[in-house]
């Protein structure tokens, strides 16, 4: 979330537009950083201002956090947040623990045969067009502001209940070790080098024991949080619901 300098924008921030489409990914359950320096920017703060925006998301599997940080940056600059869209990881969490990371470092999304396809399905790429009939529909449908969801309905969203705590618990240890990073030396240091494999070290150990143990038990908690847990999906699902 600490903002970097952007080349100046393409559009004109000054003109007054019906619709903002915002497009973004999710690096460590935060926007991606081109992102987060957008809404940090002057631009943004002119472009935004009393303007309906779409959030839309591409991510593996946790967006939650990330989303939270963007709806307060949004209303902090005057926005009105009217949808989410949000496309997920076909091939599901455990396995993109390990397509993910290969896609990264080969550049491919299925770079071997034994490996499933990371990335977004294209079949669901393609229905998402379903979204831009919606948001063109009620463009045509008159000149007044829009004020409420479109895609109520259409499955814009889906909130898996299983990732809220860990989302919640991801999120604090994120910022505690990006503070600490920070706090050793600066990027390309040989301090720094030695925080981040130690990070990396304890992530893979957080990911291969807290990560299913804390499965396990919400699973066996789940009864006896319903009620909260329906409560928190139906927050997070907003404002296009699922």
């Amino acid at each position: 979330m600490r903002p970097q300098p952007l080349l100046p924008l393409a559009v004109d921030a000054d003109k007054r537009y019906d619709l903002v489409i915002l497009a973004y990914q999710v690096w460590f359950l935060s926007p991606s950083l081109p992102c987060t320096s957008f809404l940090a920017s002057p631009e943004a703060a002119r472009l935004l201002q009393g303007t309906p925006v779409v959030s839309l998301i591409g991510c593996r599997n946790m967006w939650l956090m990330a989303q939270e940080k963007v709806k307060a940056r949004l209303q902090e600059l005057g926005a009105r947040l009217v949808d989410n869209i949000v496309l997920t990881d076909a091939c599901g969490a455990a396995a993109s623990f390990l397509s993910t990371p290969l896609w990264m470092f080969t550049g491919r999304q299925k770079p071997y045969a034994w490996v499933p396809r990371a990335g977004i399905d294209e079949a669901e790429i393609v229905r998402a067009s379903r979204f831009g009939e919606a948001m063109a529909q009620r463009l045509l449908a008159d000149r007044s502001p829009i004020e409420r969801p479109m895609l109520t309905g259409l499955g814009a969203v889906k909130v898996d209940e299983r990732l809220i705590a860990s989302e919640r618990v991801g999120n604090r240890s994120f910022t505690l070790w990006s503070r600490l990073l920070s706090s050793i030396g600066p990027q390309k240091s040989r301090r720094r080098a030695v925080g981040l494999v130690l990070y990396i070290v304890f992530l893979i150990c957080l990911i291969l024991t807290v990560v299913p143990l804390s499965a396990v038990l919400k699973k066996l908690l789940a009864p006896l949080f319903r009620a909260r847990i329906e409560r928190e999906k139906a927050y997070f699902a907003g404002p296009s619901g699922e």
